[in-house]
């Protein structure tokens, strides 16, 4: 099988948030430093079997807050029938969102999945139209999609730890949002990608390739820190904690498709 166990052994590293006396950062060094890489539109095999060509973005996204939906929204109406291939249907004012059984706000679903992916065929190429739209016009994806979306597969948690002597501290982690994250029905995913081999082929780790989502995620400082941390683990090839499922000791990853490269990352991605 291509897709690794979900438990094994990580090594993780600890630091004060320069930024924040009261708040720690727990780091999940075996991901940052795999070879994990995005591969929408070169290999990716989508999270249902019946819809491959959709990536991750089958569900549509939940917003985090209501600032997330307002930052967004700026966006979609940014778009123009050229961008997004349902720009019909969705750019009447908020028929873009709609709202699950738990009264969640979500980008709508339409057609199968959701509303701002283009399919294959469209003539402004396939993938998120947000996504698109803002390697076009100089800005990164993350200032243009819900925070759910630029953020997989990378997981923030957070979490109050309560010392022995009554004090506590914000600890706030940073690891793989593996199938789990998806609660429950992550397990009945028919093909995921942080854990797959198929996936682990990048030419940079996860830490270089996804700096801007951890300084957005982190502050710059801390992202400082961590990258320190990061080269410090992978030289000191500490093998049996990296990640299971990048290539074995000696292999070179194969190189990336010319759509990955590093100034184009991820530029067809739901």
């Amino acid at each position: 099988m291509p897709e690794v166990a979900l438990d094994f052994s990580r090594a993780w590293a600890e630091f004060e948030d320069p930024g924040d006396a009261d708040q720690r950062y727990r780091i999940d060094l075996t991901w940052l430093t795999s070879q994990w890489t995005c591969i929408f539109g070169s290999g990716c095999k989508g999270i249902y079997a019946d819809r491959p060509d959709d990536g991750c973005c089958t569900l549509g996204a939940h917003f985090s807050d209501q600032a997330d939906e307002k930052r967004v929204k700026q966006f979609v109406r940014l778009l123009t029938p050229r961008d997004w291939q349902f720009h019909g249907v969705g750019s009447r004012r908020t028929a873009w969102i709609e709202t699950d059984a738990d009264g969640e706000r979500k980008t709508k679903v339409h057609d199968g999945a959701c509303i701002f992916l283009n399919r294959p065929g469209f003539e402004a190429g396939q993938g998120c139209a947000l996504h698109s739209w803002a390697l076009r016009h100089g800005h990164h994806p993350l200032e243009t999609k819900p925070d759910v979306c630029w953020q997989l597969p990378v997981r923030r948690q957070f979490r109050t730890v309560e010392r022995s002597d009554a004090t506590s501290y914000t600890e706030v982690t940073i690891t793989e949002y593996d199938r789990r994250g998806w609660g429950e029905g992550g397990h009945d995913l028919d093909w995921y990608c942080s854990g797959n081999t198929e996936a682990h082929i990048g030419t940079e780790p996860v830490y270089a390739s996804y700096r801007a989502e951890l300084v957005e995620l982190m502050g710059e400082p801390a992202y400082d820190l961590l990258r320190r941390l990061c080269e410090d683990f992978t030289a000191s090839r500490r093998r049996l904690m990296l990640h299971p499922a990048d290539p074995p000791a000696g292999v070179t990853p194969p190189a990336a498709h010319p759509a990955h490269r590093k100034p184009q990352r991820r530029d067809v991605v739901g």
